[in-house]
């Protein structure tokens, strides 16, 4: 067994924390961590673009730490740059990415993103490794992040400069995934994801009428609805149920080729169970799963509430053991 998974002590909620809404919610509205991130544009082949922000050490051999944000999330989410304020700390390159759509301006292409777009990703690395001369990388995925982080690290054309990687919240089973979205304890979090895709829906409607409409909009009431009418469509699936077979993780967790820590919290009230089973059969031995038995969503909170996170220091240890060939 990695020594890794000895050396740093689990997460454990501090008192009055234990509750998974409290943990999800509570980061996002009273955190306030910043760091002073320089934006660049990365044209991509296909005629779209990404925005990017970087924070880069004056040491061109310093190691590089990639971010990939959750669904509706963007840079300037509190988690990518609580992790970012860690890494550089420790002597990291920062290069945080925003999904098509993401980060404040609409993107030219019909299409947009979705759980299994890691295509961006692995441009995102290439640019790092072109541009930055980056020849160590390690990649960091939150939620939907999490789930093209964990594809990313299972490709068979992963670049060796990619030395692993760390997930949180991850939603391996993309269809269980959905489902518990559906349940009436989490219709909060479904009615806000809906209504932060509704502008932009709105808006390829009028930029592509033949091929995106938003009438009926409001009538769509969870992912089922949206990504059949929408993401399936827009992203070459014949339906949902496809869409989410064919872009779930958890079937690459037999593949995975770089050491990656995955960390999914009991209470998790995006995740069903599906999402939390580590007494996997069929396992890479590159796959190094914790599951907490709280968290929350992207959570892992505490009272000193801008002080570095456990799931931060947790990535940061996994990945100066990898360095350190400890992994």
């Amino acid at each position: 067994m990695p020594e890794s998974l000895f050396d740093f002590p689990a997460y454990t909620a501090g008192y009055g924390l234990s509750n998974g809404h409290f943990q999800t919610v509570f980061p996002h509205m009273f955190r306030r961590i910043k760091v002073p991130f320089q934006r660049t544009r990365l044209e991509l082949e296909d005629g779209d673009f990404l925005l990017l922000d970087t924070l880069a050490q004056e040491n061109k051999a310093a190691p590089w730490l990639v971010i990939s944000h959750g669904l509706e999330g963007s840079t300037d989410a509190q988690y990518v740059h609580g992790i970012a304020k860690v890494f550089y700390a420790h002597g990291w390159s920062i290069q945080a990415w925003n999904f098509r759509s993401c980060g404040g301006e609409m993107n030219r292409l019909p299409r947009f993103y979705h759980s299994g777009s890691y295509d961006d990703l692995k441009q995102v690395i290439a640019h790092v490794e072109k541009t930055c001369g980056a020849e160590k990388i390690f990649l960091a995925g939150f939620s939907m992040g999490g789930n093209q982080t964990v594809l990313a690290l299972a490709d068979q054309q992963l670049p060796e400069s990619v030395i692993g990687g760390a997930a949180y919240s991850v939603p391996l089973d993309l269809t269980a995934s959905a489902h518990q979205l559906r349940l009436p304890a989490q219709r909060i979090y479904m009615s806000r994801f809906l209504k932060n895709l509704k502008p932009k829906i709105e808006y390829k409607a009028r930029q592509f009428p033949r091929l995106i409409s938003a009438t009926g909009y409001d009538e769509i009431k969870d992912f089922h609805l949206f990504d059949q009418r929408y993401t399936a469509p827009l992203h070459g699936f014949d339906s949902a149920l496809e869409y989410w077979r064919h872009c779930s993780s958890k079937p690459v967790l037999k593949k995975l080729r770089k050491p990656t820590l995955i960390v999914n919290a009991q209470n998790d009230p995006f995740l069903s169970h599906d999402c939390k089973d580590c007494r996997l059969r069929d396992r890479s031995k590159n796959l190094h799963m914790e599951v907490p038995l709280s968290g929350g969503h992207v959570g892992f909170a505490r009272w000193r509430i801008n002080q570095p996170l456990w799931t931060e220091m947790r990535a940061l240890s996994f990945a100066h053991n990898l360095i350190a060939g400890r992994i």
